[in-house]
């Protein structure tokens, strides 16, 4: 049977999807079989599993550092936001429903079965198992029905680590507040405390250190400065890819709807020298000077076709065709792109339909079947193979797919207008490939600049070194039970 630890944190977004990356690296270099494991995760941006469903891509580049492929037991419970109150409910990589906030308790049973089980399985094939908390302890309003951090922890008997994160500010307050709002049994799960995201010298904070270890009791394993190249490793939040927009050279502007889906299409091209990616936020115009849009993926195709017209983007995208510009819509992006996009079944939403931007000559029904695969795909005008995956709803159809952007084993994908400067597709993915990402860019006159995976496996490494020289590894992995 494997041992286990967790990392908590003392909010969202503290860096705890990152730190269990890193130790997953640094494991798996001392010879250790490693898995990651979140019990939930609250995200947009899924990856496709061999076994054909889908996990929170942190938990995909979590694999990676462990020299594994996705499994849907890294991930058993996936929440995708559809609406403000409303989610899809992923399951061991599966749809199992779309609920209410209000209605997700009633689930929660199951839930917690499903996590269990995913979890054993995972401890019995493997040496280590480490584990991410999801939000923070603290929310105990939350802690009746807990999956995610107490509530698992408590019910696999794995002890935790809790990560606060002093860029923000208030650290002190973060870690011995969290404890003073813990049921006293879920505080003795915690077996010690570490500071993420130190910017200048970690000796500064000695004093502030050693305060909470006084106030709190619990162990420190360690000052972790904040590590700059966390960017270039796919991100999972949108607020990850807005740090990482950067570059210069060809333009590409991406409008960022509401619902934003498997935005990590973009990392690739965030990291090339010769690009400038600009996201551009609700209430801002499309740039006069880009190069190219890309709308993105979607929870909510028809709910942010309306948000993309409530920015004016509509309105901008026409204009950026009339002076000569290339759209390349992808997914729900490439599903707006259309005449229409009927929804009879309210599968997304209410039922209905919604006129779309008439800029490819296609239309879309959505349909209650989800196609979630892995695919070898040829770009139809230059002929290179990438490496692609789909996860979506609905079916496309109309004349300009009689040019399509894509043929997977054969058979056609996408549409492309016949002036060939509007393309949508249903394909993610296909920037990783370096190949066909240097293609594009040589179609606007630039260069690549980077070997993305390789890239990715050493910005693993570097944090792996990162926390080695700065973290109590071994203690951290000692504390695996």
């Amino acid at each position: 049977m494997g041992r286990a630890v967790m990392i908590q944190g003392t909010g969202s977004n503290v860096g705890k999807s990152l730190l269990v990356a890193g130790l997953a690296r640094a494991a798996r270099r001392r010879g250790l079989s490693v898995a990651p494991f979140k019990p939930q995760n609250m995200s947009n941006n899924a990856s496709v599993t061999a076994d054909g469903g889908e996990i929170g891509r942190a938990q995909a580049v979590q694999a990676l550092a462990c020299g594994l492929a996705p499994r849907v037991d890294f991930n058993p419970v996936l929440l995708k936001p559809e609406t403000d109150t409303g989610a899809q409910v992923i399951v061991q990589g599966r749809r199992l429903a779309a609920v209410e906030a209000a209605d997700y308790a009633a689930l929660r049973p199951r839930l917690k079965e499903a996590v269990l089980d995913s979890f054993a399985r995972l401890r019995a094939g493997f040496d280590l198992v480490l584990v991410e908390g999801a939000g923070s302890p603290a929310e105990i309003n939350l802690r009746a029905h807990d999956i995610a951090n107490m509530g698992f922890a408590g019910a696999a008997d794995v002890p935790v680590v809790l990560a606060g994160d002093i860029d923000r500010g208030g650290v002190i307050a973060q870690i011995v507040g969290t404890q003073a709002v813990l049921d006293p049994a879920d505080a003795a799960m915690v077996k010690g405390f570490l500071i993420n995201r130190f910017r200048g010298d970690p000796r500064l904070f000695d004093e502030g250190y050693d305060a909470i270890a006084a106030r709190t009791g619990w162990p420190g394993f360690g000052v972790l400065p904040w590590f700059p190249d966390a960017w270039k490793l796919p991100a999972e939040d949108a607020l990850d890819l807005a740090a990482a927009a950067r570059g210069t050279g060809v333009h590409v502007a991406v409008p960022v709807l509401s619902r934003i889906a498997n935005f990590d299409d973009l990392d690739p091209l965030a990291q090339e020298p010769g690009v400038r990616i600009t996201l551009v936020g609700p209430g801002r115009a499309l740039p006069g000077d880009a190069d190219l849009v890309i709308l993105p993926g979607t929870k909510s195709t028809r709910g942010d076709l309306a948000f993309l017209r409530a920015q004016g983007w509509d309105t901008d995208l026409r204009a950026h065709v009339r002076r000569g510009g290339r759209v390349l819509g992808l997914c729900g992006g490439y599903q707006m792109l259309g005449r229409r996009i009927a929804d009879p079944a309210g599968i997304e939403g209410p039922a209905g339909e919604t006129p779309g931007l008439e800029l490819l000559d296609v239309e879309t029904v959505m349909t209650p079947d989800k196609r979630l695969i892995e695919v070898q795909a040829v770009h139809a005008a230059s002929g290179r193979a990438f490496t692609g995956y789909e996860i979506h709803i609905g079916r496309t159809e109309g004349p300009d797919c009689a040019r399509p952007f894509a043929t997977v084993d054969g058979v056609p994908e996408g549409a492309v207008s016949p002036d060939g400067r509007i393309a949508g597709s249903y394909l993610h993915g296909m920037f990783r490939d370096d190949a066909f990402r240097a293609g594009l860019l040589a179609g606007f006159g630039a260069a690549s600049g980077i070997a993305y995976a390789a890239q990715v496996e050493q910005v693993l490494d570097a944090l792996a070194d990162h926390m080695e020289a700065h973290l109590d590894v071994p203690g951290l992995l000692a504390l695996a039970r």
